[in-house]
C-alpha cells in the first residue's frame, strides 16, 4: 500500500506541476518537465505491480489450499557507519617531534596535526558472517593527505563449539592496546614499547584468526593468528624496516611454506574478584621469519594484565580506578650480514634482544573527568650496530582528559622523555 499512496502522489503532483508549466512557460520546457515526471511515475509504477502481481498470486495460492511461501529475509541484517576525527596541537623541546614520538597516529611537529581520520563500515553480510572495514585519512609533518585500509575482515557468526574465524586484514591480537585503535586510546600517544616491538603501525597484516571460547565458569578465550609476515605492519619480521633493527642490507624471502608466515597465538582471561573489582590477564607470542638472512627468526612474547574497581554507587559508570600493563620480551635473531650504510663492512651473526613495559593508572574521581599517568620504558642489549630504534630510553606521562559527552573529549598530556645518551625533553600537548 505504500507503493500505492507514493504512486498515486506523484500522478498528482504531475498533473499539478503541468498544469503550472503550461501557464508560465514555453512549451517545450513544458513538455520536457511532463516527460521527467512520467519516468518517475512509471518508476514508482513498476515496484507496485510487482507487489500487486506476488498479491494476486498469494491470493490464489490461499484459495487454493496452497502454502505461501514467504520472501527470504536477513535476521539480524544491520549497518553501522562511524566517523572519528582525532586533533593534536602542542609543542615540544625536540624540533624533530617524530624523533621523540615515532608512532603513525601520535602528533608529528609542533602546533597543529591531524594524525587519524577514520570511516568505519560494519554490519551483517548474512546469517553466517559480519563485515568491518576501517578506512583511514592522516596528514603527513608536510600537511599532505595519506589514504590507508587499516582493517577489511569478516567475522564468523554461526560456527559450533564455540568457535569463530576471522579472515582479511585486522590487527594482531597481541596484548591490549595493540588491536584498539586511536581513539580508544587512554593517551595521546601510543607506548614506548609497542612502537620498539611493532613499529608505528602497531603488527597487523592480512591472514586468519581462530579464537576459541573456553567452557569455564569465567571467561576464557585462546586465539591463533596464521597471517602474512611481509610488509611496514610487520616491523620486526619480513620488513624492509628490518635494516633499522639489524644494521644490515634486508635480504628478499619468498613464502615457501608456513614458516615462513607470522604465527601469533594468545589467551586471555577475566575473573570478577568482588562485585565491584575486574581482573583480566593475558599472554601472547608472534613467531616469524626476519629479512637479515635466508633462515632468521624472530620471537616476541608478551604478558598484560588489567585491574579496575567501579563503585557500587557509580553513576555513569563514575567514580572508578583502572591499572593497565604490558610487558614484552624480543629476541631478533640476526644472520651474518652487510652493513646498510657501508656494504664493505660485514656484520657478525647475533641475536638482539630488547625489551619494554608500560604502567597507567586512570582515576575517574566524578563523571566524564579522567586523570592519568603513564610510565615507559625501553631497553636494547648490545650488539654491533647501533641504531635509535634499539636505544635506552623511558618516558612519564601524566593527562587530563574530559568528556562532554559520549561522543566527543578534549586531552591534555605532558611527556618528559628521557634518553641514553642523548638528554631529556618536555612536551605538552
Amino acid at each position: 500500500m505504500r507503493f500505492a499512496h507514493s504512486a498515486a502522489s506523484v500522478v498528482i503532483a504531475a498533473t499539478l506541476c503541468s498544469a503550472t508549466a503550461g501557464a508560465q512557460q514555453p512549451d517545450s520546457i513544458a513538455r520536457r518537465q511532463q516527460r521527467t515526471l512520467d519516468s518517475l511515475v512509471a518508476a514508482m509504477g513498476a515496484p507496485q505491480a510487482r507487489l500487486d502481481s506476488l498479491a494476486t498470486r498469494a491470493d490464489a495460492a490461499a484459495t487454493a489450499g496452497a502454502p505461501v511461501q514467504a520472501a527470504p529475509a536477513r535476521p539480524g541484517a544491520y549497518m553501522n557507519v562511524g566517523f572519528v576525527a582525532l586533533t593534536d596541537a602542542g609543542w615540544s623541546t625536540e624540533p624533530d617531534v617524530q624523533s621523540i614520538l615515532m608512532g603513525d597516529h601520535d602528533p608529528k611537529v609542533r602546533g597543529f596535526t591531524l594524525p587519524n581520520t577514520e570511516l568505519t563500515l560494519d554490519g551483517a553480510v548474512d546469517p553466517y558472517f559480519q563485515g568491518f572495514t576501517n578506512i583511514v585519512f592522516g596528514l603527513d609533518e608536510r600537511g599532505e593527505t595519506g589514504l590507508e585500509l587499516e582493517e577489511a575482515f569478516v567475522l564468523t557468526t554461526s560456527l559450533p563449539k564455540n568457535l569463530q574465524l576471522k579472515a582479511g586484514q585486522f590487527f594482531a591480537d597481541f596484548g591490549r592496546q595493540n588491536a584498539q585503535h586511536p581513539h580508544a586510546w587512554a593517551f595521546i600517544d601510543q607506548p614506548l614499547v609497542l612502537g620498539r616491538m611493532f613499529g608505528p603501525d602497531g603488527l597487523r597484516s592480512q591472514g586468519l584468526r581462530l579464537s576459541w571460547l573456553l567452557p569455564t565458569s569465567f571467561y576464557t578465550e585462546a586465539m591463533m593468528s596464521v597471517v602474512n609476515s611481509t610488509g611496514g605492519t610487520a616491523f620486526s619480521f619480513r620488513s624492509d624496516a628490518s635494516s633499522e633493527i639489524a644494521g644490515g642490507v634486508p635480504v628478499d624471502r619468498r613464502v615457501n611454506g608456513l614458516g615462513d608466515l607470522l604465527l601469533v597465538p594468545r589467551v586471555a582471561t577475566s575473573v570478577d574478584l568482588t562485585d565491584t573489582q575486574t581482573l583480566l590477564v593475558g599472554a601472547s607470542a608472534a613467531f616469524g621469519p626476519n629479512n637479515s638472512g635466508p633462515s632468521a627468526k624472530t620471537q616476541i612474547y608478551g604478558v598484560d594484565g588489567y585491574w579496575k574497581w567501579k563503585s557500587p554507587t557509580a553513576a555513569a559508570g563514575f567514580p572508578f580506578v583502572s591499572l593497565q600493563g604490558e610487558a614484552m620480551y624480543r629476541n631478533y635473531g640476526a644472520e651474518q650480514r652487510v652493513a646498510a650504510d657501508d656494504p664493505a663492512v660485514q656484520l657478525p651473526a647475533e641475536t638482539l634482544a630488547d625489551r619494554g613495559a608500560y604502567a597507567q593508572v586512570l582515576w575517574g574521581n566524578k563523571p566524564r573527568i579522567v586523570a592519568g599517568l603513564r610510565y615507559d620504558v625501553v631497553n636494547g642489549g648490545a650488539s654491533s650496530f647501533a641504531t635509535p630504534v634499539r636505544d635506552d630510553r623511558f618516558r612519564v606521562s601524566p593527562n587530563f582528559s574530559w568528556y562532554p559527552t559520549e561522543f566527543s573529549k578534549l586531552r591534555f598530556q605532558y611527556n618528559y622523555d628521557n634518553r641514553k645518551g642523548i638528554g631529556s625533553d618536555h612536551s605538552f600537548w
